[in-house]
């Protein structure tokens, strides 16, 4: 019956059991594999299975691309890995195999913000179980599982500063886009037209106001993503300030 379900579709309905199953799916292996590491690894365990992580993600993105190529119907207007997410999966594997703080501060923004909202709105033209199902899922959410990894495992945590770093890499990735499109007549990142699929943007008018309302909400969306940690920091500087406070009530001077 479940099978019955999941045979291909012309798209993915948000919703379905092809929406939800592989969400459901990447929770449960993040919260496994991050307790795993964090109570049964060394270090060294640790950092290869983050490698391991970021090498997976974007062989896949790779061997897409390269199946695509070879099938002969490769379209340098629509197929390039350019959206911001395929861009990020593709190279992640550079972030997992040094975790340079730059590049964590980078792109944990963008993750969170840009690949959240295609796992909750995905748009994906054939179903499972389609390479190009296949390969959107582990690109997304391997995108998230890294970078929830690195929170969690190598205690990795952004600053205030981090949100304006990661605002100006976003922009000017988004320029270098323009110039693309320009090009190759592209709409790499919806940045000519929105999506045919529905997703946030549908909200934010049409072509150039949901580019500026993005825009204007960037740094506020941004600045929620780093309010759990800016939470957090306090938190535990007021409890390290009470603990050293009953240390030194203990002493007599």
């Amino acid at each position: 019956m479940i099978f019955s379900k999941l045979n291909f579709i012309s798209v993915l309905e948000i919703g379905s059991l092809q929406h939800i199953i592989p969400i459901a799916i990447a929770i449960v292996f993040a919260f496994v594999l991050i307790w795993f590491s964090k109570s049964k690894l060394n270090k060294k365990q640790q950092e290869l299975v983050f490698k391991s992580l970021g090498f997976f993600v974007s062989l896949t993105v790779l061997v897409f691309h390269i199946h695509l190529i070879l099938k002969g119907n490769y379209n340098l207007v629509t197929d390039l890995p350019l959206y911001l997410c395929s861009f990020m999966a593709l190279f992640i594997f550079v972030f997992t195999n040094n975790r340079k703080y730059l590049l964590f501060e980078i792109l944990l923004f963008w993750i969170i913000a840009g690949t959240s909202q295609a796992v909750i709105t995905p748009d994906i033209p054939i179903g499972f179980p389609s390479f190009d199902y296949l390969r959107y899922w582990i690109a997304h959410l391997g995108l998230l599982v890294i970078i929830f990894y690195a929170i969690f495992v190598f205690k990795m945590r952004p600053t205030l500063k981090s949100v304006f770093k990661s605002f100006l890499g976003l922009q000017l990735y988004m320029l270098s886009l323009f110039v693309i499109n320009y090009i190759l007549d592209a709409n790499y990142s919806y940045l000519n037209r929105k999506p045919d699929a529905a997703s946030a943007l549908d909200y934010f008018g049409d072509w150039p106001m949901y580019l500026l309302v993005v825009e204007v909400i960037l740094i506020p969306y941004f600045l929620i993503i780093y309010l759990p940690f800016f939470i957090a920091k306090k938190l535990k500087k007021k409890l390290f300030s009470k603990d050293l406070t009953h240390i030194l009530k203990g002493f007599k001077f």
